[in-house]
């Protein structure tokens, strides 16, 4: 009969140490190496930014390649952008390139046209700057490979820039909010209250230094807003400009130099709603304040698509206005489901545009006049498509916020502001 060898008890006890010791030991050099992984990852890490300017040969330079708001630049300046990232991904630099972005497009003296794009890399902090923009600048010498049927001169140079020189290149332009500014990968809205710098074309216009009305930042000396904010107090000498996300702290405060309101506009069916103000001082443009886009006349704006209202207006109908900024997320609502009989029976119209959520409770309130509704397009741009304009009550189901349709007034824009 088999019998199992004795085996004494502390050579028992003994296997049992080894074991935690072993496990232990295991988990301590996975922890240092995650933990030197996360050192290298997030802290060894730091963001690089180029600028270059592209030439591009077999493209004719025309007024449309001028502002973000046409087919055109859209898609032009979205070709150049794929093909920078296409020559990137299949290149050496693949893990460190993040992303590439049009900010200006002009004319090259000949015809063509040039594309000045800032570019963004993950440097390590001990990176040699200029052996890393000289592997970059070794790829873009190869965008030919990739440029498809556009003829590209390829770029004789490229700059090494700091994330301030970045931020000037896009504050220059219009509609740009942070995440462009810092080319993340990132773009998130969330919560009701905003940060600094979140719609940095948001304006109070302040009634003898009270908020009374929204406006939007168009120029350094432009403003839109809504013309009933201003049909009992016209005098400029009342009115100011701040800006910021507070309205009893902002970041800066410039007078008002005129008001001129639409000759149209109509008290008794809101027809003709848009009012443009002329600041007495042209306002130097930050990350924190710079103007939003101005969309086509042509631009269609899809009814189902989402679109942000921001103002310090009232949480609920006949309350108080609030003094730090809010925003709201809310649907495009089509026309004909707005004029529905349970809806507005017809009093929205063709100047008009409805925004709000089906079961209400998103929606701007007394306070909010003036303030912009804006959209995203695909290049991270935002562009105005309404001024919070009337509307019954406050979020409440079927009864959306109506605003005053930008595109049906480009050209009032235009020839009131020259913008």
């Amino acid at each position: 009969m088999y019998r199992p060898a004795w085996v004494p008890t502390n050579s028992r006890s003994l296997n049992l140490w080894v074991v935690c010791f072993i496990i232990v030991a295991v988990v301590v050099i996975l922890a240092v190496t995650v933990g030197l992984l996360i050192h290298f990852l997030a802290f060894n890490q730091k963001a690089c930014f180029y600028h270059s300017s592209f030439q591009i040969l077999n493209v004719e330079y025309t007024d449309h390649l001028s502002s973000p708001a046409t087919q055109e630049y859209r898609t032009l300046s979205g070709r150049i952008e794929s093909m920078i990232a296409k020559t990137f991904q299949e290149s050496n630099l693949r893990n460190q390139f993040v992303r590439a972005h049009v900010v200006k497009m002009r004319p090259d003296g000949s015809g063509g046209v040039i594309a000045d794009v800032v570019m963004k890399f993950r440097c390590t902090r001990s990176n040699n700057g200029e052996v890393m923009k000289g592997r970059v600048q070794a790829v873009l010498q190869q965008m030919l490979n990739n440029s498809g049927n556009l003829e590209i001169n390829p770029s004789t140079g490229i700059t090494s820039i700091t994330g301030q020189d970045t931020e000037h290149f896009f504050t220059q332009e219009c509609g740009a909010r942070p995440d462009l500014i810092t080319l993340s990968e990132e773009r998130i809205i969330g919560g009701t209250l905003a940060e600094e710098g979140d719609w940095p074309w948001q304006v109070s216009l302040q009634l003898n230094n009270v908020h009374h009305c929204g406006g939007i930042l168009i120029s350094n000396t432009w403003i839109l807003s809504a013309a009933h904010c201003f049909k009992s107090y016209s005098n400029p000498q009342q009115w100011t400009a701040t800006f910021g996300i507070s309205t009893t702290s902002p970041t800066l405060k410039v007078k008002v130099k005129s008001i001129l309101l639409h000759n149209d506009y109509k008290t008794s069916t809101h027809e003709n709603d848009i009012a443009a103000v002329q600041l007495e001082r042209a306002v130097t443009f930050t990350k924190n304040i710079h103007r939003v886009c101005l969309p086509e006349a042509t631009q269609n704006i899809i009814p189902g698509s989402t679109a942000y209202v921001t103002g310090w207006g009232s949480l609920t109908y006949g309350g108080n206005t609030v003094t730090d900024l809010r925003q709201g997320q809310v649907t495009i609502i089509n026309s004909n489901v707005c004029n529905a009989p349970t809806g507005y029976n017809g009093a929205v119209l063709s100047g008009m545009l409805c925004a709000g959520v089906p079961e209400g409770g998103v929606d701007a309130c007394q306070g909010d006049s003036g303030g912009p509704l804006v959209q995203e397009d695909s290049r991270r741009l935002w562009f105005l498509i309404g001024i919070v304009s009337w509307g019954y009550q406050c979020g409440l189901p079927d009864k959306p916020g109506v605003y005053t349709r930008v595109t049906a007034y480009r050209n009032w824009i235009k020839e009131q502001t020259g913008v």
